[in-house]
């Protein structure tokens, strides 16, 4: 498994905690310094059937500052997928990939039933 995430995001921090106390092994992978490129995303997008809404970090400072909540009422697809793979702060997190799912977000009950 791999967990995308932010060291100071709060949300993150739990996510790490609920793995490390499940004994879980994962590896980490810093969503500022390798954010997810626009093929890891279409990945996503078509094999987990996920709303590309669903990847914006919508309470994220770069969010508001760019005025995406507009904003993305006309984009297309393509260019949300690009406007994703160009800052990590954009998307949401975190993000669990295992083989064949993805969890985006942190909701305990949700990761249960993943990595059980």
């Amino acid at each position: 498994m791999i967990i995308i995430e932010y060291p100071k995001c709060s949300t993150c921090k739990k996510a790490l905690k609920y793995l490390d106390d499940n004994k879980i092994e994962y590896t980490r992978r810093n969503i500022v310094e390798n954010n997810p490129t626009e093929e890891e995303i279409k990945t996503w997008i078509k094999n987990n059937d996920i709303e590309i809404k669903k990847l914006f970090n919508t309470s994220g400072i770069k969010y508001r500052e760019l005025n995406l909540k507009e904003k993305l009422k006309t984009m297309s697809e393509k260019e949300k997928i690009s406007l994703l793979s160009t800052d990590g702060m954009l998307v949401k997190r975190p993000i669990l990939l295992t083989k064949d799912k993805i969890l985006i977000g942190f909701k305990e009950d949700e990761w249960k039933k993943i990595t059980r």
